[in-house]
Order: structure tokens, then C-alpha cells, then sequence
């Protein structure tokens, strides 16, 4: 565990500073990694059952308003090294090599299903339409608040583009109060760990079991009481998605 707590940085220097080299930090990590995930359904868990249902709605409007609702949705991109093939697919609006990484949380700030599988390049809304998430609420009477970046449907709800006094700019009010729950969450899981927060420098292949085992580790947390990193300061487009290409998914939970 000494030289998991000290990733993410660069293999070979925490080889150094722990006097192992660098294929046993690797070798480490990976371990560590592997048996994370393995755990990932028992903490990343979305509300499928009808009971399950309920008691998420319950519990949502117990702390917030929007009726129906059992969370809220939105994306963020996590930096990665360009990879040699297809690594135009990965370049993101902002000319970043990256994966668009789909989640959605409860009010606990715990997240509640992640999709891992996406480049940069991929549109929010398309990560949406083929998300497993999409599919468990179709036809279901609950919904998730999401951003623009979303289209409207019966299970996901999003601001009005041009909104006019009165209700549309209150509906749209209440909407951002209730999705910045998703983008404190996001602000938490990258101060928490900063591997995510700048670029993951290992393999692609390697990077969506990375991102997942923060995400249990961040749920582990919140559900043990764990006080939460102090949020940094961000670019403000840093942490959104694309709004309206890529490979089918690799790899969703929840």
C-alpha cells in the first residue's frame, strides 16, 4: 500500500523514493488495481428494481425537488496519453487527448453508474443513447436531470435553450441547482485523486480500470464518512463534456 498511496506520479520516481524499481511499482499498481474493480459492483450500484426505484426517488426528494428524479447525469473528460492508433478519435473540443467518461450520482455525492468506455470525441449525447443507464430507465417514470449537452426524452431532463420569464426560468433554476451535485462529485473524485485531474500517464488499455477504482474508492469513502478535498479552482470547460464519434463501449457499470 506504500506504493499505492503514493500513485499517481511517475512509476520510476516512486521506484526511487521507495527503493523498488519501477516494474515492481507497476506490478503493484496493478495488483491493487485489479482487485479494486473486482469490486466495483458491490459499490457502484444503479437503481433497476422497482423497489430500488422508489426508495432512490424517495430519497432524492427527501433533500432536493425535482420530482421523479433519482440522480443527476453529466460527463468529464479524463487526460490520457495520445494513443498511436486512432488517436484523433481521442482529441476532445479543446484539442486534448482524452476519454469522455459518462457517470451519474445519488444525493450522497456517491456515484451511482460510470461509463468508462468513450474518446474524447464522442458527443455526450451519443455516449447517453448507448449507455446501459439509458436502457435500465427508458421506460421507467423516473428521470435524471442532465445539461444541454443531453437531448430531451422521457427519462432525461434538460434546461430550456431559451428560456422565457416565469417557469422556464425557474425549471431551469431548479435544474442547475440540483446538477451541480454531479459536478461537485466530479470536483471531489479529482482532488481526491489527482491522477485524474491531469493526465494518466499508462497504457489506454489500462486507463478505464484506473478510473473505476477511484470511483469505488471515492464511494468506500463518502459511505465511511470521510471528509471531502477541498475543491480547486478549474477551467470551467474542463469538467463538461462534448455537446453533439468513437468505438462502441468498453466497459459500464451500474
Amino acid at each position: 500500500m506504500s506504493t499505492v498511496s503514493r500513485y499517481p506520479g511517475y512509476q520510476q520516481g516512486i521506484g526511487q523514493e521507495l527503493g523498488v524499481s519501477q516494474a515492481t511499482v507497476s506490478r503493484t499498481v496493478d495488483r491493487v488495481v485489479n482487485s479494486i474493480v473486482a469490486q466495483s459492483n458491490e459499490w457502484i450500484k444503479f437503481p433497476t428494481t422497482n423497489h430500488e426505484l422508489m426508495e432512490a426517488k424517495w430519497i432524492w426528494q427527501s433533500a432536493h425537488k425535482f420530482p421523479t428524479a433519482i440522480g443527476v447525469i453529466d460527463c468529464t473528460h479524463i487526460g490520457i496519453l495520445k494513443p498511436n492508433r486512432h488517436g484523433d478519435e481521442y482529441i476532445n473540443r479543446k484539442g486534448k487527448p482524452t476519454l469522455n467518461v459518462q457517470a451519474t450520482c445519488d444525493t450522497r455525492e456517491m456515484f451511482a453508474s460510470v461509463d468508462v468506455s468513450w474518446p474524447g470525441s464522442v458527443h455526450d449525447s451519443r455516449i447517453w443513447r448507448n449507455s446501459q443507464t439509458r436502457s435500465q430507465l427508458i421506460n421507467k417514470a423516473n428521470v435524471l436531470p442532465g445539461d444541454d449537452g443531453y437531448g430531451i426524452e422521457p427519462c432525461l431532463v434538460t434546461p430550456f435553450r431559451n428560456p422565457t420569464p416565469g417557469a422556464e426560468i425557474n425549471y431551469n433554476k431548479l435544474l442547475k441547482q440540483e446538477r451541480v451535485i454531479i459536478e461537485r462529485c466530479f470536483g471531489h473524485l479529482k482532488c481526491r485523486y489527482p491522477i485524474l485531474q491531469y493526465v494518466c500517464h499508462v497504457k489506454l488499455e489500462n486507463v478505464p480500470k484506473i478510473i473505476i477504482a477511484c470511483i469505488v474508492l471515492h464511494n468506500v469513502a463518502k459511505s465511511l464518512g470521510d471528509p471531502d478535498f477541498e475543491l480547486v479552482e478549474q477551467d470551467p470547460d474542463e469538467d463538461e463534456g462534448n455537446h453533439e464519434n468513437g468505438e462502441l463501449p468498453l466497459r459500464q457499470l451500474g
